[in-house]
């Protein structure tokens, strides 16, 4: 019955092997599931699936084979509608004091705890310190503030959680995840088909073309040369910094290392700012004031052949958006509004792409308000690698 498991597997189109199914019989064997259907569903996992792509096809036939069977340390339905819809509504400030102290609990502490809250627990909770709830600073629950914790239910609002309970994230190892290094590198090969021939003899062989000759030939080799392709791609890469986008500085540090080692580049130029475009830009992500240039200075000796790409989370107050004189970051008096400064942007680059790290949430904040004037105003995608695709194809065409 169980080996019917595998089949369904393999039907699904993932490549398990019977080496890797009897590796797995070894560790149940071992009690490694720590006789849990979690437990189990990890222990697959990490033996049966070889990249992180294919978990997605993995929990889909993992639902659909054990479906029936009711794990004993799923979450109660009753809690988790407590949590997503609660009774009462907390209006009070958080207790910071109060939730400074959990940095002192370890990932291990929490979840120990956790496990022994979820057995304790009888009734809704919210606002406060110690239960699975609402609007405190528990460091179990959502919609309230800890450091650390395991969020349960809601939406992310800081990004402190290290985990979140029942809630399915598969889709988050599909073409559409977070990039690291490895994968902006990846994406980034995509510029090769943007490269021009250079006249120059016929030097580098051509794979597809050899492979269609011989085939042509009857299975006699027949190799096929091209001429070289060189580099002409120019790219102005302009990168947020500090304050909102801080949470997503290891996103943006690999995408900067990504670029930095691709060679599908005839020129690259990476310069910071905060919030939105100013009189002044910055050489260094730290945007001293002494790696401060005049923004006009780009406008002036980056020609218009460049392809410019911005990175930020399009997120700020409306009125340093749209607003003349603003004192902005580093101290400097902006006669111009920034989004005048985006317009002249555009008008001088012709090939402009947006990168994003995050995805509108629905609920109302004022620093949605620029999101949406800037995601009209540019071609915006998600900072993913199906995203990087899609912005690298509008930002590469000819028209």
């Amino acid at each position: 019955m169980f080996s019917s498991f595998f089949y369904l597997l393999r039907a699904k189109g993932l490549d398990t092997s019977l080496n890797e199914w009897i590796t797995l019989i070894e560790a149940l064997d071992k009690g490694l599931s720590d006789s849990s259907l979690t437990g189990f569903y990890y222990l697959c996992r990490a033996v049966l699936i070889k990249t992180e792509v294919d978990f997605d096809k993995f929990d889909e036939a993992f639902l659909e084979f054990f479906k029936d069977i009711k794990p004993s340390d799923k979450l109660l339905e009753e809690l988790l509608k407590w949590l997503e819809h609660p009774k009462e509504k907390i209006d009070k400030p958080f207790d910071m004091e109060r939730a400074e102290l959990n940095k002192k609990l370890s990932t291990t502490d929490i979840e120990k705890m956790f496990k022994e809250r979820i057995k304790e627990q009888k009734e809704e909770h919210n606002g406060g310190s110690y239960w699975v709830g609402t609007g405190g600073v528990s460091v179990f629950g959502n919609s309230g503030y800890s450091p650390n914790g395991i969020r349960v239910g809601g939406q992310s609002r800081h990004g402190s959680a290290f985990y979140v309970a029942g809630d399915r994230k598969f889709r988050d190892f599909r073409n559409d995840n977070k990039l690291d290094t490895r994968q902006f590198q990846v994406a980034l090969r995509h510029l090769r088909q943007f490269s021009n021939r250079i006249d120059a003899p016929k030097t580098e062989l051509d794979i597809n073309g050899t492979i269609q000759k011989t085939s042509n030939n009857g299975g006699y080799l027949k190799l096929v040369y091209e001429k070289p392709r060189k580099n002409t791609v120019k790219v102005l890469l302009l990168m947020d910094s500090g304050g909102s986008m801080q949470y997503y500085s290891n996103l943006c540090s690999s995408l900067f290392q990504a670029v930095n080692k691709s060679n599908h580049f005839k020129d690259l130029k990476i310069y910071y700012f905060h919030n939105c475009i100013h009189p002044k830009i910055y050489a260094d992500p730290t945007m001293n004031s002494e790696q401060a240039i005049d923004t006009n200075w780009i406008f002036h000796n980056i020609s218009s052949e460049y392809k410019v790409i911005i990175v930020g989370d399009a997120m700020m107050e409306p009125s340093e958006l749209t607003r003349d004189n603003y004192y902005n970051y580093g101290g400097v008096t902006d006669k111009m509004s920034p989004m005048n400064w985006l317009t002249r942007l555009k008008e001088k680059y012709k090939h402009i792409v947006w990168l994003n790290p995050i995805v509108r949430p629905i609920y109302y904040s004022s620093l949605y308000e620029t999101y949406d004037i800037l995601e009209k105003e540019f071609d915006m995608y998600k900072l993913s690698v199906k995203g990087l695709e899609m912005a690298l194809k509008k930002l590469l065409v000819s028209r």
